[in-house]
């Protein structure tokens, strides 16, 4: 058996327009003595390394894995459990409690219903802003209660 390695373009050399592959004797008439097969062998080692392809896709989603589980861990979880203490203090809200809000008023409250709270921010000064608007408690310093650390 005669073994010859061919080059890329003599593989494409085999194939015509119409997309039917020749032989070597339809191409190379001087060589239709030969007996046997054609090995590519650069189109060998391209199929060989698709061989181990399978394996290699799924390694190749570790890092984005991981990239998640940090994010995950370091940013939105944290967020989260913020997002829910922030809630829990919204629903726990009564006449009486020294809040601030979110743009800095600082007030007592004085009415509440489910969406709108009366703070008095002066004697006989009130005004309703929203529930979603108090950014949280004051001490009895009169600033606002440092926020706990939502991922310790």
């Amino acid at each position: 058996m005669v073994v010859r390695e061919a080059s890329l373009s003599h593989v494409f050399a085999l194939w015509n327009c119409s997309g039917k592959m020749h032989s070597d004797a339809d191409i190379f008439p001087e060589k239709a003595i030969i007996i046997g097969g054609l090995i590519m062998t650069g189109v060998a080692y391209a199929a060989g390394g698709g061989a181990a392809g399978g394996a290699g896709g799924i390694a190749s989603f570790i890092p984005l894995i991981l990239i998640f589980g940090v994010f995950y861990f370091m940013l939105i979880r944290p967020q989260q459990k913020q997002a829910k203490q922030q809630q829990q203090f919204l629903n726990e809200l009564k006449n009486g409690n020294k809040v601030v809000t979110k743009g800095g008023i600082h007030g007592t409250i004085t009415g509440l219903t489910d969406s709108v709270v009366t703070l008095e921010i002066a004697d006989n000064v009130r005004i309703k802003v929203s529930r979603a608007s108090i950014a949280g408690p004051l001490t009895k310093e009169g600033t606002q209660a440092p926020a706990k650390i939502a991922g310790g």
